[in-house]
């Protein structure tokens, strides 16, 4: 039992970095709704193995179902299918990781009814197969390659289902653009191959390319907050620009700006997934990963093609 406390409290501080609790602040402890939360996270957090569903929760709490879910919602931030799927993901990645535990034995010890299940909760919250997250990228072939861009050498990374990373060197600095890229997937084997992507490069770089009808395959890798910001960056029209803020309330979490903030600055798919059109608060150009002078470079571009 201590050693289950002692995981729901680590899984509660890895929870707490996707979430902003400071929202929470001006809520009374006392309050009804309070103790409705307290016990469903406890609920989740130690039965999540039965998977319990929202009717069932419902009922032990003797709350409507659209009862129980607005107010988790108002208070997590995420609904309470959403809360046991990360209490879910967060196990599993213990499981795999930590412990070695093969695919099938980790479904069931998970309470899922097999290593189907286990693979939709990782594709949809992880962007990977539960055995590409196991392995960290091993037997996985990542093709990479340096190509000029308007915006100076581009490092585009390709698997076979799309484009995974685009990135920005200065010159001479190649070697430590690819390290901090490869770091992602640690164990995946890398091959220089720029006839691999350079037909990523040519699409990505002509905008008589861009067409929605035969739309850019990438692969998003990151965990299921940064993947909704980074979809979110995606809505972001050619020519303009949004806040953090502005971001957070679009993905359902106001309060919620310096995660955003954080989870623009680890776009692994720059240009393409355009963060660099995400602003600060006041709309000054905040940091950009691959420099200042590149973000305001990548607009400027931008608005000349708008302009033309």
């Amino acid at each position: 039992m201590v050693k289950l406390r002692q995981e729901t409290e680590d899984f509660a501080m890895t929870l707490a970095q996707q979430i902003d609790l400071s929202a929470l602040t001006d809520i009374t402890p006392e309050g009804f709704d309070y103790e409705t939360v307290r016990r469903v996270i406890e609920m989740l957090t130690l039965d999540y193995q039965a998977q319990p569903s929202l009717d069932t929760i419902a009922a032990r709490l003797g709350l409507s179902q659209s009862q129980l879910q607005k107010t988790f919602t108002r208070w997590a931030g995420l609904t309470p299918k959403g809360f046991l799927q990360a209490v879910t993901l967060d196990h599993a990645k213990r499981l795999l990781g930590q412990e070695g535990m093969p695919l099938l034995e980790t479904s069931i010890e998970l309470g899922l009814s097999g290593p189907g299940r286990l693979h939709d909760l990782f594709v949809t919250h992880e962007a990977m197969s539960p055995g590409e997250w196991k392995a960290k990228g091993a037997g996985l072939t990542i093709r990479y390659g340096f190509h000029s861009s308007p915006f100076g050498q581009a490092l585009v990374m390709a698997t076979d289902r799309g484009l995974a990373g685009l990135a920005f060197a200065d010159p001479g600095g190649e070697a430590a653009c690819f390290d901090d890229m490869a770091r992602r997937w640690p164990a995946a084997h890398y091959v220089a191959d720029q006839q691999a992507t350079a037909p990523y490069a040519a699409r990505v770089f002509d905008p008589q390319r861009w067409s929605g009808e035969q739309p850019l395959r990438v692969v998003l890798i990151g965990t299921d907050f940064q993947v909704r910001v980074w979809e979110s960056l995606l809505e972001i029209p050619l020519g303009k620009a949004v806040t953090y803020s502005d971001i957070a309330a679009r993905i359902g979490q106001p309060t919620a700006s310096r995660a955003v903030g954080a989870a623009v600055g680890r776009n692994p798919i720059s240009f393409v997934v355009p963060c660099h059109r995400a602003l600060g608060k006041s709309g000054a150009l905040t940091g950009y990963h691959w420099g200042l002078t590149r973000k305001r470079a990548m607009l400027g571009w931008e608005a000349g093609k708008i302009s033309g």
